[in-house]
């Protein structure tokens, strides 16, 4: 286990008190639940947001596919 040193804006340390001085939790402990949690968080966030994006690039060419065929459609001449 690695130690550090640590600096909390005031508010967040008097509502990190309150919440540890009403539960069973050390302090040691819920910091290092809530930066696991905010970790995982934002690995899923970004995990997520690269799927989108690529999600997205496949369905524009699939559009502009789909836009070709009907621009062809509209100059076949029946």
């Amino acid at each position: 286990m690695k130690t550090i040193s640590l600096k909390m804006d005031d508010e967040v340390y008097l509502h990190t008190n309150e919440i540890l001085i009403n539960g069973n939790t050390p302090r040691n402990r819920y910091i290092n639940e809530a930066l696991m949690y905010y970790n995982s968080r934002m690995y899923k966030r970004k995990h997520l947001e690269d799927i989108l994006k690529k999600a997205s690039k496949d369905c524009e060419k699939s559009s502009m596919k789909v836009l070709k065929e009907f621009e062809m459609i509209d100059n076949y001449d029946f």
